[in-house]
């Protein structure tokens, strides 16, 4: 009778546990949800000492706890690299400002989660004072390096700049937005093109050295959280807990503390 009730214990215990582990996130380290992102974008993401702080870093952490209150891993990686890192498995998922394209979307799953458009930046000083992309003509205009308004820029200066005789639009791309602002500082270019969340946060702290110039969102874009293709149960877990949150009050006020809309 003992052996008997003990192996039904036993059975019962593994069941239980089968049951916890089909429940679980699929993740590549269990408990922990590992999420790909360049470090060095404010508001985004950026260090404050050794911590990571942000508005991906406080959706990864709304996520990871929907998930079954997971652990949440930031790996610091150049944003050219998210994807490459993504698909040889360095981390679980990317959440680092990535909008949503199609040439991503053929090499990895995304899911909405915000929108943002860009601003022009130009220096407090400067005459010019470009209001979209066809009052770029003829200016060198400094992005990072890896943005989807690049190709943006390259037909208007094409289709436009170009056959009106205007003069190209001069692309210099650049690691880190910050170094983008340094350059638009020192006056190796003329204007900066970045996300309007980001570029608030470069005006405010400039304080009149920097100033944005563009009325309204320019191209505006959906961010994605992005997973590998072929993990369905991640993909469908992390897809229940955005719209879990997105009707939670959290999410609006997420959104409000970082001037970005809602997907």
């Amino acid at each position: 009778m003992k052996k008997r009730t003990v192996s039904r214990l036993a059975l019962s215990l593994l069941s239980l546990a089968l049951l916890g582990s089909a429940h679980a996130a699929p993740t590549a380290t269990a408990g922990t949800l590992k999420v790909g992102m360049e470090i060095s974008y404010p508001p985004f993401e950026s260090y404050d000492g050794d911590k990571v702080v942000g508005f991906d870093p406080e959706v990864s952490a709304a996520l990871a706890q929907r998930m079954g209150d997971l652990k949440v891993e930031f790996v610091d990686t150049r944003f050219p690299n998210l994807i490459l890192g993504l698909n040889a498995n360095r981390f679980d998922s990317i959440i680092s400002g990535m909008y949503i394209t199609e040439e991503r979307t053929k090499q990895a799953e995304a899911i909405p989660y915000a929108q943002v458009g860009a601003s022009i930046m130009v220096r407090g000083d400067s005459t010019a004072k470009p209001q979209q992309p066809e009052d770029l003509c003829g200016m060198k205009v400094g992005l990072q390096q890896g943005t989807n308004w690049i190709n943006q820029l390259k037909k208007v200066s094409a289709e436009t700049c170009v056959k009106s005789g205007k003069g190209e639009i001069a692309i210099s791309e650049f690691p880190t937005t910050a170094e983008a602002s340094q350059a638009l500082m020192s006056g190796n270019i003329q204007a900066h093109l970045e996300i309007s969340a980001a570029s608030q946060m470069i005006v405010d702290k400039a304080r009149g050295r920097i100033v944005i110039t563009s009325p309204k969102a320019l191209y505006p874009q959906t961010l994605g959280i992005y997973v590998k293709k072929g993990n369905p149960e991640l993909l469908e877990q992390l897809r229940s807990a955005v719209q879990a949150w997105k009707q939670s009050d959290d999410y609006q006020q997420l959104l409000k503390k970082y001037n970005i809309e809602p997907a």
